[in-house]
């Protein structure tokens, strides 16, 4: 099987800036708002070293989406990683739009499952969607998770606290 992810590079910066830019309205009802820095190069490029700076640490695992020709068209990312008696994180991704529909997000998802399950050795993934977000909650779904609950105001998206749905899977060797 050809793998969906990879780990996040600095060098994926440029791509990744030139995918904001080009589907910035598309992905504008899904993310917080974002300051204009965000869309460039150098801003990605610091968006990518936070990120690996959490990875050092141990909180997060950052991974780009790739097609089928190793292109990156998105990112994946176990976050907040809490050890201890919790042994879990939360899931966060997306996939431009010239990339939906294909599948691509359900097999990211499910790789960084494996990672979390297997060389994480995590118990629980959680994940939240937009209440109207049915094809990030289909793909949630693919991947066995399950839904939980309702979180209100839980998280400041296009500007304003929005509801979502939470979803959970459990590593099945733990559960």
């Amino acid at each position: 099987m050809t793998s969906r992810t990879r780990l996040l590079t600095v060098d994926d910066a440029p791509t990744l800036a030139r995918i904001a830019r080009a589907d910035r309205d598309f992905l504008a009802p899904w993310e917080p708002l974002r300051e204009e820095g965000w869309f460039t190069d150098e801003g990605q490029r610091e968006d990518v070293h936070r990120a690996l700076d959490r990875h050092r640490l141990g909180l997060s695992l950052p991974h780009v989406v790739l097609d089928d020709a190793g292109d990156v068209v998105g990112r994946i990312t176990l976050n907040n990683v809490v050890r201890g008696a919790f042994q879990s994180c939360s899931l966060g991704y997306w996939v431009r739009s010239a990339s939906n529909g294909r599948g691509l997000a359900t097999a990211a998802v499910g790789e960084m499952l494996r990672l979390a399950f297997g060389d994480l050795g995590l118990h629980r993934v959680e994940a939240g969607t937009l209440l109207h977000n049915a094809a990030s909650q289909r793909v949630l779904d693919r991947n066995g998770f399950e839904r939980y609950g309702l979180a209100p105001h839980y998280l400041r998206i296009a500007g304003r606290w929005q509801d979502h749905v939470l979803f959970q899977v459990l590593n099945p060797a733990t559960a």
